[in-house]
């Protein structure tokens, strides 16, 4: 259950009603709170506020409210539909998960609610001396804080949505997700072994991608059996029912009939990628918006440098986890396969290279990023890097209309020599 916590927050974060339903309930609670405070001994010393100030702050707050947290909604729903025209859809999920934009909206629509609720409660004669007091002061620190509040928001707002904002939440979530995977390789499984097996393959009806494996459970599954499991994907891949998940060696307590609900129970499959365990994914997105950026109707080859910039910035993570990454096996009956860097390298510049082959401007700054990763530890980088320069350099020889412009590519060189060792 620890394990898929983590999981189960991150796919609340992207719903926009988690946050303003918890401020909303703790709104209520603040009302009755105020009332408790009639039941202090200290009526004597406590100022008397009048109900008719109190009923003024209150309506002020109730009509200002709705009508601030109209106005974030809206501008929200802007955002949204900015980062998904002008990035790529599927860069929607950060966007709508951003803490200021969502901690506004909460903040609005809880003073909204605490303002009503506290406004019948205070025309009925709800509360006493003290209790009047104590709404009087709540009141004014939610004034207070949805101040604050309002003019954080409006910075964020001003940048939420927008094409580089997106980039760097995407740049972010995919590090994150690299750190993860580098912080337990595998998930924490042993590597895919070759001895054979005799395997029993499991297959999953579900058509979808892997959201997340519940790799406790699977390793529960196994020592019941006495026996080990080897699975046959990893977040991010795409699960149909032709493809098997896993394959389970036949152990002393392996009988006839396995319970594949279980071991299947411990795939999450969704109709659609997420971050947080695919750091391939991540990848892929920011492509995409390089891609968008070159396509003839937008032109905008100054993203897709910014872009590669940032691919750069996140394979040299990438290289420097790998010379720092644990050994560590958490689980010690699970087999998982490894995240491949030349797979990551084709998420990242394949589809760079091909719609950036017309634009010198693209083809240099590739170039650059290409041999800049001769400097990395890793040799699978080194050697697809390289290999990617010179399919990069084809392209751009078949596009460039210019001799002089291809041979401006070709000086930049790719010492091919240095990256193969």
């Amino acid at each position: 259950m620890a394990f898929k916590m983590g999981y189960f927050v991150n796919r609340m974060k992207e719903k926009l009603w988690i946050k303003p339903l918890f401020v909303c309930v703790f709104s209520v609670i603040l009302t009755f709170a105020a009332k408790a405070a009639d039941q202090l001994p200290i009526e004597s010393i406590t100022p008397d506020i009048s109900k008719e100030t109190i009923e003024t702050l209150l309506s002020i707050m109730a009509a200002s409210m709705l009508v601030i947290a109209t106005f974030s909604v809206s501008s929200m729903v802007s955002a949204f539909a900015s980062a998904s025209s002008t990035a790529t859809p599927r860069s929607f999920p950060l966007v709508v998960s951003d803490d200021v934009s969502q901690n506004a909206l909460s903040m609005f629509v809880g003073a909204f609610i605490f303002s009503i609720v506290a406004l019948i409660a205070i025309k009925n004669g709800f509360f006493d001396k003290v209790g009047r007091f104590s709404l009087f002061s709540l009141t004014l620190i939610s004034f207070a804080i949805v101040i604050v509040t309002f003019i954080r928001w409006v910075d964020s707002i001003a940048r939420l949505g927008r094409l580089g904002s997106t980039i760097e939440k995407v740049e972010t979530a995919t590090i994150n997700a690299m750190n993860l995977q580098l912080k337990a390789p595998r998930m924490g499984a042993h590597q895919v072994s070759n001895h054979n097996w005799d395997d029993e393959a499991i297959y999953s009806d579900e058509i979808g991608y892997i959201q997340n494996i519940d790799m406790p459970t699977l390793q529960s599954i196994a020592e019941s059996l006495e026996t080990r499991i080897r699975l046959n994907a990893l977040p991010g891949t795409f699960s149909s029912p032709g493809l098997p998940l896993a394959y389970i060696e036949k152990g002393k307590q392996h009988g006839e009939n396995v319970d594949k609900e279980n071991i299947l129970n411990a795939f999450c499959i969704g109709k659609n990628r997420v971050f947080d365990e695919d750091p391939r994914f991540g990848l892929v997105v920011l492509s995409e918006i390089a891609s968008k950026a070159l396509s003839p109707g937008i032109n905008d080859s100054g993203t897709a440098i910014g872009v590669i910039g940032a691919l750069v910035r996140i394979l040299k993570v990438w290289d420097d986890g790998l010379q720092n990454t644990s050994s560590e096996i958490i689980y010690s009956r699970l087999e998982a396969p490894e995240i491949k860097s030349g797979d990551m390298l084709e998420d990242a510049f394949l589809s760079i290279s091909r719609d950036g082959a017309s634009s010198l401007e693209v083809g240099l700054r590739l170039r650059k990023a290409f041999r800049s990763m001769q400097h990395f530890e890793d040799k699978s980088i080194r050697t697809h890097a390289a290999a990617y320069a010179a399919l990069s350099l084809k392209r751009a020889k078949k596009e460039l209309s210019l001799e002089e412009d291809f041979n401006t590519l070709e000086k930049i060189k790719i010492n091919r020599n240095s990256i193969s060792t």
